[in-house]
């Protein structure tokens, strides 16, 4: 790696690329690949930091049903443009020779057969050093203009030389990986024009004081979002209740659409089916269960059917006496009972913000950036890639894939 004066000016080979996370690592190995001398700047102490810690630290780096609505943004076909470039089966070949042995699992997501991100992590590194790739970490970059060529400047005093440049910053989630939005701000300073941020993949805080009391608890059901009292989005899987709300895949997954119904003052809810039948089935189902029980405690009645924790809160809801017998119930009681079994609706108030969200939503707009090649309209020779993006994924190795594939096309079009 090149030594740096402080306060130098150094002439750098023709790629410079800002970011050290998926996007930029794959964007810095397709150029070099393709004979181009790469530099690329890191504002952390090493690269890949955020990449660490995906799919719970065991990276779901892609998945088998690769499908455009899985994917979110303002010009739909713009990603779908980019993603066909650059595949789930061109990125499992990529990744198989850099040694990664790919592992399917439930839903279609693909992991290292080793099941650690490190690995990914690690053959990326290797391909890097490979290349003779200069990595330069510390370099926090806090301008850049164009001449002739890009003058690229960082905290340090440092000043970078290059004839194309490719923002990989990232958006705004997990700031501790150095994702703290500083790529809108230099995209801006050309012109480009940003679809404001918010958090997606996140938690979600809820209105309701019964949550201390369920926190910790898990389930297998179904969570249905509303904005305005309109059906948007139905996700199913493992729910999880915590002191602020819930959490779980299926929140995640809804998180996106919540975020920004908050954001436009608009009226949101979360319908959870703890059982997901429909009303007049689940409660010929309890008519038969307590049937078997006539002289339990409503309380007791439900052990066996419910989490022992969501009991007394569940009751308290309905105001149903845990003390009444189960052959006392009325068919009120009933109906309350299997309404808020298979349907109990919450307000959303909030989400657990951009320290615990996975992605963002939002970013650089489409409409100032070439389709094909990911360059700039406005600046000849800026290309961006990843997060930074109006582009954003579900759950299940679509954000990596997006990730992956918009640096392949940076790469690849920026080293031509």
């Amino acid at each position: 790696m090149s030594k740096i004066k402080k306060g130098g000016v150094l002439k750098l080979p023709d790629i410079v690329v800002i970011g050290g996370g998926a996007s930029g690592i794959v964007a810095s190995i397709i150029a070099s690949r393709r004979n181009s001398q790469v530099t690329l700047l890191e504002r952390n102490d090493r690269i890949g930091k955020k990449l660490l810690v995906t799919g719970n630290g065991r990276c779901n780096y892609t998945n088998k049903n690769m499908k455009v609505d899985c994917f979110h943004g303002t010009n739909i076909n713009f990603i779908e443009n980019i993603i066909k470039q650059f595949d789930r089966d061109k990125t499992l070949e990529f990744f198989e020779k850099l040694g990664i042995a790919p592992k399917a699992e439930d839903g279609g997501k693909i992991f290292p057969m080793s099941l650690q991100s490190s690995s990914v992590l690690d053959v990326l590194r290797y391909e890097l050093e490979r290349l003779n790739v200069n990595i330069v970490t510390g370099a926090y970059v806090t301008e850049i203009s164009k001449k002739k060529d890009f003058l690229i400047k960082t905290k340090t005093k440092d000043v970078f030389h290059s004839d194309k440049v490719i923002i990989a910053t990232g958006g705004m989630a997990m700031p501790v990986s150095g994702s703290d939005g500083n790529g809108y701000k230099l995209a801006k300073e050309f012109g480009h024009s940003i679809n404001t941020p918010t958090p997606a993949l996140v938690q979600l805080k809820l209105e309701s004081d019964k949550l201390k009391a369920m926190d910790g608890v898990k389930f297998e059901g179904s969570a249905n979002l509303y904005i305005d009292n309109k059906l948007i989005r139905e996700e199913k899987g493992e729910i999880l209740f915590t002191d602020y709300g819930v959490s779980g895949p299926p929140i995640l997954q809804l998180s996106r659409e919540a975020v920004r119904g908050m954001n436009e003052k608009r009226k949101v809810e979360l319908e959870l089916k703890l059982f997901d039948k429909s009303n007049e089935e689940f409660k010929k189902y309890l008519n038969k269960r307590f049937s078997y029980m006539p002289y339990k405690s409503v309380e007791i009645g439900l052990i066996g059917l419910i989490h022992k924790k969501l009991i007394i809160p569940i009751l308290k809801e309905i105001n149903l006496d845990k003390n009444k017998l189960v052959k006392e119930l009325t068919n009120a009681d009933l109906d309350k009972l299997t309404n808020i079994l298979t349907s109990w609706r919450f307000k959303v108030i909030g989400d657990k913000g951009w320290g615990q969200a996975q992605t963002t939503a939002g970013g650089i707009l489409s409409h100032d950036i070439d389709p094909d090649t990911l360059e700039s309209k406005r600046i000849s020779g800026l290309y961006f890639c990843g997060e930074i993006l109006d582009v954003d994924g579900d759950c299940g190795g679509y954000n990596l894939q997006w990730a992956w594939s918009s640096g392949y096309v940076a790469g690849l079009n920026a080293s031509k």
